[in-house]
């Protein structure tokens, strides 16, 4: 079994500490592979209360997550859990060079797990209600209040061509899709709304009323209050800077291309999981890809010829 000689040189590097992070750290720590697992800074569901949709986990809050898998890795000599901010990366596979507020790393290889910035709405109302009574996934929320007055925030038209608002049907009859703000429904779409008894408000959003951190109606351009309890919508994502700096491949949606098997991205040795790679975000989605890249990355340092 391999043990640590140089307190500053990994195998792997693992940056970010959520359930993609978490995940890879087990897989790689179970192969005895000398892990640093760096977390620091503001958490991907930082607005939300429990953590959904997770076989066994279903409703822990995700401090309580973190802390039963950090108390789990502790178990694993070879793995370290290090509050550390990653700030830049450099050199190449089996030669990487990582940067932190307390020191500079060297690893073989790296797994990216930083998730993605939710960028907030110029809504008023919009940042209060974001993770209390503003969703993005039915899956993770929808149960909770399944049978409300619920709306669906058309950002543009991708969320109506993949039929987004008849899936929030089977959690309420009471939907309504509004127009964000500068979006017009053309005739097809609103057609399509018609044709699945789903009802529609063509007049734009220009503000959300919330009370503490509940919505209670949303605000149209015509002066119109509609009374709602629960709203859907999916505000543009960014990369952290770090990622960002990289300069990695991204898919059509702007997010991070990962090999489906491998989870390797366009610069060898460098990995990625979890939401930075995909708009079908969820907890147990990025565990299991932090599982797969985890394993993926001890596969290549257990074939590579030094």
């Amino acid at each position: 079994m391999s043990s640590f000689i140089d307190p500053y040189t990994f195998d792997v590097a693992i940056v970010g500490g959520g359930p993609a992070g978490l995940a890879a750290a087990l897989a790689l720590g179970r192969a005895c592979r000398r892990v640093a697992l760096f977390d620091a800074g503001p958490q991907r569901n930082a607005a939300a209360s429990h953590l959904r949709n997770f076989v066994t986990r279903d409703g822990t809050p995700p401090s309580a997550f973190r802390q039963i898998a950090q108390e789990q890795l502790a178990r694993y000599a070879t793995v370290q859990l290090r509050a550390d901010h990653v700030t830049s990366i450099s050199g190449e596979r089996d030669a990487f060079r990582l940067t932190t507020a307390s020191g500079c790393f060297q690893t073989r290889r790296i797994v990216l797990c930083t998730g993605m910035v939710d960028e907030m709405l110029d809504l008023p109302g919009f940042r209060d209600a974001w993770g209390h009574s503003i969703f993005q996934c039915p899956y993770c929320h929808g149960w909770e209040v399944r049978d409300r007055r619920w709306g669906y925030l058309a950002l543009n038209l991708d969320g109506l061509a993949n039929g987004f608002p008849a899936m929030l049907k089977g959690w309420t009859e009471d939907l309504i899709v509004f127009a964000g703000p500068g979006v017009e429904l053309p005739e097809d779409a609103v057609q399509g709304l018609v044709q699945r008894g789903i009802a529609f408000e063509s007049s734009s959003v220009v503000g959300l009323v919330v009370e503490g951190q509940a919505l209670t109606h949303v605000e149209l351009s015509n002066g119109e209050r509609i009374p709602c309890d629960v709203l859907f919508a999916h505000p543009p994502q960014r990369h952290v800077d770090l990622v960002q700096a990289l300069e990695l491949e991204l898919d059509p949606q702007g997010y991070v291309q990962a090999d489906p098997m491998t989870r390797q991205t366009s610069v060898p040795g460098i990995y990625a999981a979890g939401d930075l790679t995909t708009r079908a975000q969820g907890a147990i989605f990025a565990a299991a890809a932090g599982t797969q890249a985890g394993a993926m990355c001890n596969h290549d340092l257990c074939i590579t010829v030094m």
